[in-house]
C-alpha cells in the first residue's frame, strides 16, 4: 500500500505534468500551420489559461489545503477543456481531464502533515 503522503504527492505531480502537456499542446496548436486554429484568439486564450494552471498547480503542490486554489484550478481545468473542445483540440481536452484526475487525487487524499485525532 502507498502512504497518504505519497498519494497526495502523486496527485500534485499528475496535475503538474498534465497542465504542462496541455500548455505544450496549446502552444503547438497556436504556432503550427494547418491545425485550424493557427494564430487565433481562442488558441492564445488556451495558452494563457494553461500557463495560469501551471502556476496554480505549483502553488497547490506547496499548499494543498487552500480551498480557493482548488476551486480556481477546477474552474480553469474545466474551462480549458471546454475551450479545447470548441477548438477541436482533443489532446488539450485529454490533458485537462488527466489534470482533473490529478486534482481529485490531490484533494481527496488524506492531507499531508495532519494526524488523526483519536477519542
Amino acid at each position: 500500500m502507498s502512504s497518504p503522503d505519497r498519494t497526495a504527492r502523486l496527485g500534485a505531480v499528475l496535475l503538474l505534468v498534465a497542465v504542462l502537456a496541455g500548455f505544450g499542446v496549446a502552444v503547438y496548436s497556436y504556432f503550427a500551420p494547418l491545425t485550424g486554429v493557427t494564430e487565433t484568439l481562442g488558441a492564445l486564450a488556451a495558452i494563457g489559461v494553461s500557463a495560469a494552471l501551471v502556476v496554480l498547480s505549483l502553488l497547490l503542490a506547496r499548499r494543498p489545503d487552500q480551498g480557493v486554489l482548488v476551486a480556481v484550478t477546477l474552474i480553469g481545468l474545466v474551462g480549458n477543456a471546454f475551450a479545447g473542445a470548441l477548438l477541436h483540440e482533443w489532446w488539450l481536452c485529454m490533458d485537462m481531464g488527466v489534470g482533473l484526475i490529478g486534482l481529485l487525487v490531490d484533494t481527496l487524499a488524506p492531507q499531508r502533515g495532519r494526524k488523526a485525532v483519536h477519542s
